[in-house]
């Protein structure tokens, strides 16, 4: 069964901060930095100054995924009250799922404003993982997968690895020489955007050949041996805030449909976090979540003008273009090889940087995606506003947790 939202939902008002972390000049690890109360108010405060008053807010949700083990918080559905005084003793709750808990953030918050009780809700995700040395951070990441059945065996870079042999089965059914160019040039395509893009933290990069660096080959004794450092996305401080509405709550905050963009459907699928999958070369979980999201919305990959997809790796953004449709198995090599998901390509993907090139605070990294898709949508992306085709008016993202163990897809309408 088909399934179809009660009343229409928006997003709008989205904001960003800088994703904090090596590669941004800023950055410097024997210095003070941000926190998570202080990243909570700058993204919910730069995202209810784009509204009339925060007071018709009705709900707030904080998605986040490892602050217990990072900075020894929790409780996090209480830093609310940062943003302003009038959220004080109004509801919020924070949410988690791995990697994507920006996603479900944004799923707490549509059903929040779908349940009749509230018609406006923010959600603001946000985590700070520069707070201990790479080593002891993969130990912690390492909760996004089945920790007590598989970490013990696993590699000391333990997701790195689960990745690297995602991409080394794919170089076996499909040949290596090929996926390798491909991974490198979303490696370029990656910084090149993260360059157009202030908040990006590779927004620095002044490496004249990215494609190049991509190309360096894996070192089994230095990293691993199916992928390279500039396979993988950044460690990274930061946090999104969006704020999400029915039509009445649009008019309460002050906005407009042309301010905003519509969600046309939506899809969450689990998979058993304690199982591996039966095929490294495909993503199922998010396969499945995507047809949802499109059978609901009642598009296809045709009427996808721009895309935000999850790649913590380079491997994963070549899986995704095949888990959504976009190509066939084995065929995402060509199509980035091909440019065809550059900015300028026909289908503009991860346009900020992704994960790779803008970063990857992991509880924020989903809204993040839902800010960008929004900007596009709206032409207020700025200096790294790309061109989405008016007869593909729609925006699609996957917001993906653990090795392809949770994910949500949205599909975004453009209205006005």
């Amino acid at each position: 069964m088909t399934r179809k939202f009660p009343k229409d939902v928006f997003i709008t008002a989205g904001f960003n901060t800088i994703s904090l972390g090596s590669g941004r000049k800023e950055f410097n690890p024997k210095k003070p930095r941000p926190g998570i109360a202080q990243y909570v108010a700058e993204a919910g405060k730069g995202a209810v100054k784009q509204i009339n008053s925060p007071a018709n807010i009705d709900e707030c949700v904080v998605a986040n995924f490892m602050a217990g083990r990072f900075v020894h918080q929790g409780h996090l559905g209480a830093f609310a009250a940062l943003i302003d005084d009038s959220l004080e003793y109004k509801p919020s709750t924070r949410v988690e799922g791995a990697c994507c808990s920006g996603g479900l953030g944004l799923v707490a918050s549509m059903k929040n404003v779908l349940s009749g009780l509230s018609d406006v809700s923010m959600t603001v995700g946000i985590e700070v993982q520069n707070s201990v040395k790479a080593i002891y951070g993969a130990d912690i990441l390492a909760g996004a997968g089945y920790y007590d059945g598989t970490r013990k065996d696993g590699h000391a870079f333990y997701f790195p690895s689960l990745f690297a042999d995602k991409a080394k089965a794919f170089y076996q059914k499909y040949g290596e020489e090929k996926a390798r160019k491909a991974m490198a040039t979303w490696y370029a395509n990656a910084i090149q955007n993260a360059r157009l893009c202030p908040e990006a933290q590779e927004n620095h990069n002044t490496d004249p050949d990215p494609f190049s660096t991509g190309m360096t080959p894996p070192n089994p004794k230095a990293f691993l041996d199916g992928i390279n450092v500039f396979d993988c996305s950044k460690v990274s401080d930061g946090g999104s805030a969006i704020i999400l509405a029915t039509r009445e709550g649009l008019k309460k905050i002050g906005k407009s449909e042309k301010d905003s963009v519509q969600i046309a459907g939506y899809g969450h699928c689990v998979a058993d976090i304690t199982k591996v999958a039966s095929d490294l070369t495909c993503l199922e979980t998010t396969r499945r979540a995507v047809e949802q999201a499109y059978a609901m919305a009642g598009v296809t990959p045709a009427d996808i003008g721009i895309f935000e997809c999850h790649d913590c790796f380079t491997i994963t953004g070549l899986l995704s273009l095949e888990a959504a449709g976009f190509c066939t198995a084995g065929k995402s090599t060509e199509f980035v090889i091909d440019g065809k998901s550059r900015r300028d390509g026909i289908l503009p993907t991860n346009s900020s940087g992704g994960l790779i090139g803008f970063g990857h605070y992991t509880g924020g990294t989903g809204v993040r995606q839902a800010v960008d898709i929004l900007r596009h949508l709206t032409g207020t992306a700025g200096t790294y506003q790309v061109a989405v085709d008016p007869k593909r008016p729609y925006g699609l993202m996957i917001s993906m947790g653990g090795n392809d163990r949770t994910v949500v897809a949205f599909v975004f309408k453009k209205v006005a």
